[in-house]
């Protein structure tokens, strides 16, 4: 009975967050290195008021709904960046900063007027996500896991994430040349043909593309940790892009795994008959994580040189 229930309860949910993860944490590694790691903590900001506004019209969560309202949300942030620096006259950050608060404020906004009741989506699932809802209820022990029609009835959220990690892979594995060049010496790259500038607008498109699929499933707080903390420690473990990008993924899957079992069976183990936050415990464990490869990683010292010499 325990496997059944584990199977049903605590299987789908791990490998959802696991899946939401590793998708963010890969873009995450060149977003880091390129500076631009809080691109990804941007991205969860604007698409909030689209998926709002997408549920608003449709009436569905559905995922291309979603992802059209992100996009559209996406567009008008940059448009209203480039309408606060020429107005205001401010630098870039600031007018980015006061974009990405106000459409999440926004968001927040409609999400407390709105009627959600009938479906996952309120403040508490924009910030926190409903991981531990995500249950497979036909699910009758390991043997489903080779029965067809129980695994037709799997949170819809597994598949999506499935394809959008499949996507990544896809897209790192393609341009991991041009990445890699880009990333280290962009007037190199640009000196040999590599097309820079829409290099890395593809790699917002995939960074966007995996917040927008990990937002419903594990909300904001996880994909702004996943971004950053996986391959923030992983660099402080190994000079190498690729062991970098491996390190990431370990780190990653570690983060899900532990907080999501620590979330739900940790309290018990203290007596304590309360759950606490899936989404909460896994970005803590990624953030101990990076507090100890900041301690103890092997490249600590290199890379603390190397920015202060920048």
């Amino acid at each position: 009975m325990m496997g059944a229930e584990f199977v049903q309860l605590s299987l789908p949910p791990i490998v959802i967050g696991i899946l939401a993860a590793i998708a963010c944490a890969l873009p995450g590694n060149f977003l880091l290195l390129r500076r631009q790691a809080l691109i990804g903590d941007a991205i969860s900001h604007v698409v909030l008021p689209g998926i709002v506004a997408a549920f608003l019209v449709t009436g569905t969560i559905a995922a291309w709904p979603m992802m059209i309202g992100a996009a559209v949300a996406a567009i008008v942030a940059v448009v209203l960046i480039e309408i606060v620096k020429r107005l205001g006259r401010v630098e870039p950050g600031a007018a980015m900063g006061l974009v990405f608060t106000t459409l999440f404020a926004a968001g927040v906004l409609f999400l407390e007027r709105s009627d959600t009741s009938s479906v996952h989506i309120d403040v508490e699932h924009a910030l926190l996500g409903n991981l531990e809802s995500l249950i497979w209820f036909d699910a009758e022990g390991w043997h489903s896991l080779l029965d067809p029609v129980a695994l037709a009835t799997l949170p819809p959220q597994l598949s999506r994430l499935a394809i959008t990690l499949a996507a990544m892979i896809v897209f790192l594995t393609l341009f991991w040349k041009e990445l890699k060049i880009s990333t280290f010496d962009a007037a190199f790259a640009g000196a040999i043909g590599i097309h820079t500038r829409l290099l890395g607008f593809a790699l917002v498109v995939a960074t966007a593309i995996a917040a927008v699929a990990a937002f419903d499933a594990v909300g904001s707080i996880i994909v702004i940790a996943m971004f950053v903390c996986p391959p923030a420690a992983a660099r402080l473990m190994t000079n190498r892009l690729d062991h970098q990008v491996g390190w990431s993924v370990i780190f990653a899957t570690i983060s899900a795994i532990l907080g999501y079992v620590l979330a739900g069976y940790g309290p018990g183990w203290f007596g304590s008959p309360y759950a606490v936050s899936a989404a909460g415990m896994i970005a803590t464990i990624a953030g101990i994580i990076l507090g100890l490869a900041c301690l103890f990683g092997p490249q600590r010292k290199r890379t603390s040189q190397s920015a202060a010499g920048a």
